[in-house]
């Protein structure tokens, strides 16, 4: 099993920054892509921003020039940096990762237990 810990979330003033980290802990081969996705009340969740084992990255349209994911492979961790945040970023914000495992070595995708987020305007 693997366990992905969240941390960083919290309440900040609209224009205010926050920095969201993931650590990845357990039976793991290799740590693939990471990811930050989001789930505001109401809405569905939605893919905010990944990592890729190499450095590339992907950010959905409306975190593009605010968010910065990264990670640090050494402590198999990732990172959202979210500056210039809004009311509308509020939501709980939840880790995924790729993880290849096993003897057959297949990957399984994992999920952390989610951190809120909470933009006051």
């Amino acid at each position: 099993q693997v366990q992905l810990v969240e941390s960083g979330g919290g309440l900040v003033q609209a224009g205010g920054s926050l920095r969201l980290s993931c650590a990845a802990s357990g039976n793991m081969f290799r740590l693939d892509a990471m990811g930050w996705y989001r789930q505001a009340p109401g809405k569905q969740r939605e893919l905010v921003a990944t990592i890729f084992s190499g450095g590339g990255t992907n950010y959905v349209d409306s975190v593009k020039g605010r968010f910065t994911i990264s990670r640090d492979n050494a402590k198999n961790t990732a990172y959202l940096q979210m500056n210039s945040l809004k009311p509308e970023d509020t939501a709980v914000y939840y880790c995924a990762a790729d993880v290849v495992q096993g003897s057959l070595f297949r990957t399984r995708h994992y999920w952390g237990q989610g951190t809120q987020v909470t933009v006051s305007s």
